[in-house]
């Protein structure tokens, strides 16, 4: 049994990584902490564990892991602390809301050799898992560019008005809706390219916000993205899209990928079958990136998300505000 320990339930995938707890009959939670006393009371009694301090927590030889679901401003603090009591590490994205705290935190996960993981969930859609592997294949030709979208209506329908209000607070999470929404476009866009485009060589974006509900923080946004072999990725993410989901795309020279819902369309001059009409036979998809960290601390090899691929995110998301 895996015994691990909550440092801060503000996050609001916090209810559902209770439930995923609760469910696993391989890890239970012995602790909660959190710096609102009621806040961490309520989790605790979800989790049927105690609430207790940081140094109680990172004391105890019994956990050997920590969920961090605190605002964005204490994870250096925080992960910090974790890696250094050599505990095993989820924390939530994005893991830094700065270049230097992403590589400080980089440095300590790195030291501490520790198992590292972050919520970078859409890691595990088949759609994205098959436009990955064709681009590392070369089925695309030279790739030129890629166009990735993640919105919701959150600014619309108010979702950050009581409980999650933080999330709409620059000061707490770092940004607003494209540093939310964008960690996890950037994510995908940064893991299908690197490997093949190489390093990210400049950035420039553009942010606004359409009802001012939460003050002045962006609600959306758009950013460029140039890779050193010249490739291109336009990021797009926001909190007041009411329905539809924008389309996906990767352009190359001798073949493109476009996702649209819930179907994913393939042209490639070195695929046989590959002519531009819907494409069914997809890679499987993989469990939540939640699921994948307990299944690795357990023993399994599993895809967990690399340090130093969530600090690379959190550095270029710095970029990207930066020449906002």
């Amino acid at each position: 049994m895996q015994i691990t320990a909550f440092l801060g339930v503000a996050h609001i995938h916090t209810p559902g990584f209770v439930s995923t707890i609760n469910k696993r009959e391989d890890v239970s939670c012995k602790y909660v902490y959190d710096h609102e006393s009621e806040r961490a009371q309520k989790r605790a009694d979800e989790l049927s564990a105690q609430v207790a301090d940081i140094d109680t927590i990172l004391g105890d030889p019994e956990v050997t892991s920590v969920v961090i679901c605190s605002e964005t401003r204490h994870h250096l603090e925080l992960v910090t602390k974790a890696a250094q009591a050599g505990k095993n590490i989820f924390v939530e994205k994005p893991l830094a809301t700065s270049e230097e705290e992403a590589s400080l935190m980089e440095a300590e996960i790195k030291k501490a050799g520790v198992e590292f993981q972050t919520g970078f969930f859409m890691r595990g859609s088949a759609a994205n898992i098959f436009i990955k592997r064709e681009i590392e294949a070369g089925n695309l030709g030279t790739v030129t560019r890629m166009r990735y979208t993640n919105c919701h209506q959150g600014a619309l329908a108010g979702w950050f008005d009581s409980e999650w209000k933080w999330i709409a607070d620059k000061n707490e999470a770092g940004g607003g809706g494209f540093a939310d929404l964008g960690a996890h476009a950037l994510d995908i866009v940064l893991w299908c390219l690197v490997p093949t485009c190489g390093e990210v060589k400049k950035t420039c974006a553009t942010l606004g916000s359409a009802t001012h509900r939460y003050g002045d923080i962006d609600e959306w946004g758009a950013g460029l993205v140039t890779f050193e072999s010249g490739a291109v990725a336009i990021v797009e993410a926001g909190w007041v899209d009411p329905k539809y989901s924008a389309p996906i795309e990767v352009h190359g020279t001798r073949g493109q990928i476009l996702v649209q819902g819930n179907k994913v369309f393939y042209y490639s001059e070195l695929v046989e079958g590959a002519d531009g009409g819907e494409w069914t036979d997809l890679p499987a998809g993989t469990p939540h990136a939640f699921s994948l960290f307990w299944d690795k601390v357990a023993g399994n090899e599993v895809p967990l998300v690399t340090v130093e691929e969530a600090s690379r995110e959190s550095r270029v998301m710095a970029d990207l505000y930066a020449s906002a």
